[in-house]
Order: structure tokens, then sequence, then C-alpha cells
């Protein structure tokens, strides 16, 4: 099968490894020429140091690489899908499956990544989504992951299930994308408040307090939105969230970890480099929850603090002293 990874930061340099890895043509095309040249030279990305790209597969900053292409995999950050959609619609055909790897929600419309591509793209293919606990440092040194590839069309999920699944790469198919999404993009929010914990000095009781009760958050807002609360329990969910919070691979807990050492929001992200999604989807998931009148005062509260400079300390003294509630009306999503 013909495949086009478009997007070469560690994610799409590891899902074209893996496509590499199952005797699929693959290229991974870069925004910058002069990158892709680079990484085709000296067969490695940056990204992903020590980790040496198969000879096999093609590098190159030119669209026209999608020519042909069977499966085209969108890795572009979430703030930049849009654009890379509409680069890439005109060579789709209705006989492409266009799977969007990217996790967020875009700013202002509050639309899912597959929403975006369907729009830009007018639905000339089908879209899917592939998403799950997947470090990219991890996935391209062959370390055992799970993914789910979830389509409202199962035969397309099954497509793309066929495509990636390995060895040491499993994939399992969903109908629901809008969870699989959901999970995805909030996930990161979390984080981000995971890692303002680490940097405060708390430990694993907090964490586990924190990551429990978000994902009862996130539940309630991703059925209000669509969603199955089975997904939010699975490897797009849960699974997702725990390596998210816990693995310093995460750039969203890093981030967390310098807010809650005292550093502006504006600060960590500077520090880390790279794109911390969790900033842009807390706007998003704030947004959401205000618009379907969902009740999520974790996430709420992490949003105060990136976006209207609260103080870190005060937010868990309220969040600790809220009304009593009772554990099993609270926790839609067991």
């Amino acid at each position: 099968m013909k495949a086009v990874v478009v997007g070469s930061g560690g994610w799409g340099t590891a899902l074209s490894m893996v496509l590499c890895d199952n005797g699929h043509d693959v290229t991974l095309w870069s925004h910058d020429p002069a990158k892709a040249a680079q990484m085709a030279e000296s067969r490695e990305n940056s990204k992903l140091k020590g980790v040496r790209l198969p000879d096999a597969l093609h590098i190159g900053g030119d669209l026209d690489c999608l020519i042909g292409a069977e499966l085209v995999v969108c890795a572009a950050p979430s703030f930049a899908v849009r654009e890379t959609g509409k680069k890439i619609a005109p060579y789709l055909t209705e006989k492409t499956v266009l799977v969007s790897v990217s996790k967020g929600i875009e700013r202002d419309t509050n639309l899912r990544m597959s929403q975006i591509l369907e729009d830009v793209t007018q639905n000339i293919c089908k879209v899917a989504a592939l998403s799950g606990p997947s470090h990219a440092e991890e996935v391209s040194i062959r370390q055992p992951t799970g993914c789910v590839s979830a389509c409202r069309d199962m035969p397309t999920a099954r497509m793309v299930q066929d495509a990636f699944m390995n060895p040491y790469f499993r994939v399992y198919t969903s109908e629901d994308i809008v969870g699989v999404e959901l999970s995805g993009a909030m996930k990161n929010v979390v984080a981000l408040a995971c890692g303002v914990c680490d940097g405060m000095g708390y430990q694993d009781n907090t964490k586990a307090l924190l990551m429990t009760r978000a994902m009862a958050e996130l539940t309630r807002l991703g059925e209000k939105l669509g969603g199955t609360r089975q997904t939010f329990g699975g490897l797009a969910g849960m699974g997702d969230l725990i390596v998210t919070c816990t693995s310093m691979h995460s750039r969203n807990r890093r981030a967390g970890i310098l807010i809650g050492e005292g550093k502006s929001a504006q600060e960590a992200m500077t520090e880390i480099g790279a794109v911390v999604e969790g900033y842009y989807a807390a706007e998003s998931i704030h947004q959401l929850a205000e618009r379907e009148g969902v009740e999520m005062p974790i996430c709420r509260s992490i949003y105060e603090v990136l976006y209207h400079g609260r103080v870190v300390q005060d937010v868990v003294s309220s969040l600790m002293c809220r009304a009593k509630k009772d554990e099993l009306t609270e926790t839609t999503w067991l």
C-alpha cells in the first residue's frame, strides 16, 4: 500500500516507521524542505535521537508524494491541522483513507481534528482517528504499544487496523470516534494539572486523586458530546491519561511541573520548546463545559491557572474544600 505521513515530528516519524516495518511504500513529508533533506541524509530525526530511520522510508518536502496514496496520515500539531488539511486536500480522492493522529480541539470552533479534516477536504474521503497511550520515543524503538483506530465506518477502522498492526503495535477498533478524539485531547489538560502537583511537591496520593476525579469530569463532558463511557475507560481514555500524567516523555506534564515550581504558563511553554497541546485544549474544554452545562472543577481550575494567573496553592485548597459529594453519583464513568 502507498502511504504518506504528513508531519515529520516525533509521532509522525514513529508511525512512518511502523508502516515501513509492515511492508508499505511509505513517504514521510515535512513542511520544511531543509529538514526533510537533513533527515534523508542523516537517517535520523532530532526529535528521536539515536533512532535510525529505515532505509526504505522516503523523506521529502514535495506534496506531489501524495499522488496515488491510499493511506494518508495527518500528524500535524493540532493548531496546524486546518492549514495542513487545506494543503493536502487537492491530492485526496474518494478512495483515500485519511487518518488523524493529532490530539487536540481547535480553538474557538471547538472542533475535533477529524471534523476539521472533513471540513477542509469537503468529505471527499473517509476520515479515521488513531489514538492511545503511545509515546513516539517508545514506538520508535519498537516497544509494545496499543492504540485504537476509530471511525463511524467500521470497514475503514479495520483497514487502518490492518495497516498499522504488527507484533509490537497492537490496534483495536471502535466506532466511537467522538470519544476517542475527545479523550486524546482532554487528557493533556489533566497531564498539565498532574505536572503542577509534581512541581508543588505532592506525591502519589494526590496524583491518584487528581487523575481519577479528572477522568470522571472528562467522561461527563464526553458523554454529553456524543462519546460513550466505555471509551473513556479504555486505551484511548484511561490508558492515554495514565501514560501522559506519569511520564517525563509528556511535554504537558513537564510544562505543569515548571508551573508548579512557580513559573508562568508562558515561561513554562518557552522552556519546553515544543507544542504543549494541553494549554490550548484547556480553553476549548472550558468553553465546551460552559456551553454544555457540565461541572468540571479540576479542568476549570487549570484553565484559570493557565489563562488568568490563578495561584496554584489557592486552587488546591478550593478543590479540597468543595462541598461533600457521593462518589457513586459523581463518578459516572464507572
